[in-house]
């Protein structure tokens, strides 16, 4: 398993060349996983389109990759009923001009969907050979045992947002059992230990921007003490700050991957070597003291 994943989002402005020159970068520093979503763009699947025509993945160059994308929002509502999320299936496969999808992601929770419903919707995907696993995206606990409860097969993928701007899934079970800390409030069911026990990867999106969405690396006007922290332990490993917020991540031992969303070859390979980066406990504990949270 690769520890970072690819993220798609933003390269429907890129040029053939740019985004070839993306995935050959991906490809070099051992990213092998290319993630996108039927919403990613500024019509549905611009971005699966883009990759698509671009990328120049057949054969063995597709063999060797693992292509996910995600389905389920629509404007202003969620839907994971079974004719849209067999369209889109259909629509994604067309855009990516590939003949499967290696892991499907239902995107955000619908909370009108029942799930032995998708789950028999997911299933009749698998076996048609649509789709080769299937995953879920921002799922609490309970919300991925309750589909797990009607799918044959197993839920592989978690994607949530973490990273040192924001982690709450890892930060409530630090401050566990401290009444006086708002930290200590578990807003997802332990999503993490319950992806750990089912054997569930976690993929955390947006690993370097805080809650309200800003990129922290570099950002000294709101994270001043995050990022002295960060420079000094870059200095010391001989590594870029993007390296380090990636290996906070992945020095954790669920074994999470990291989706690394940008379309500049350059933040590839910054990120690239906090793939294999492990973190002493000093360093990392003090990476999250200095993000903010506490440590008890």
């Amino acid at each position: 398993m690769t520890r970072l994943v690819l993220g798609c989002m933003r390269i429907e402005g890129l040029d053939n060349g740019s985004v070839r020159a993306l995935v050959d970068t991906a490809l070099d520093v051992g990213i092998t996983t290319f993630d996108h979503a039927d919403i990613y763009g500024s019509t549905r699947h611009a971005c699966e389109r883009r990759f698509g025509e671009a990328a120049g993945l057949t054969g063995a160059r597709r063999d060797a990759v693992t292509i996910q994308t995600k389905v389920g929002i629509r404007e202003g509502y969620y839907d994971f009923s079974r004719e849209h999320v067999r369209r889109s299936v259909d629509e994604s496969l067309e855009a990516l001009r590939v003949d499967h999808v290696d892991v499907l992601l239902l995107h955000r929770p619908d909370a009108l969907a029942d799930p032995d419903d998708v789950a028999e919707t997911l299933d009749g995907l698998v076996r048609e050979g649509k789709v080769r696993a299937v995953g879920v995206s921002n799922h609490t606990a309970s919300q991925i045992e309750l589909l797990a409860r009607s799918l044959p097969h197993p839920v592989v993928t978690n994607q949530m947002q973490l990273g040192l701007g924001h982690a709450p899934m890892i930060a409530a079970g630090l401050a566990a059992n401290v009444a006086s800390l708002d930290q200590s409030v578990d807003r997802d069911g332990g999503v993490l230990d319950a992806c750990r026990l089912r054997g569930i990867t976690v993929q955390a999106w947006s690993p370097f921007a805080d809650a309200l969405g800003r990129i922290v690396l570099g950002d000294r006007e709101h994270h001043a003490e995050l990022n002295d922290a960060l420079d000094e332990i870059a200095h010391a490993h001989g590594v870029t700050p993007t390296a380090v917020a990636t290996a906070w991540i992945t020095t954790h031992p669920a074994r999470m991957q990291v989706v690394v969303g940008s379309t500049r070859p350059e933040r590839i390979r910054d990120a690239a070597p906090g793939a294999d980066l492990r973190l002493s406990r000093p360093e990392w504990y003090r990476l999250t003291a200095a993000a903010g949270y506490a440590i008890p």
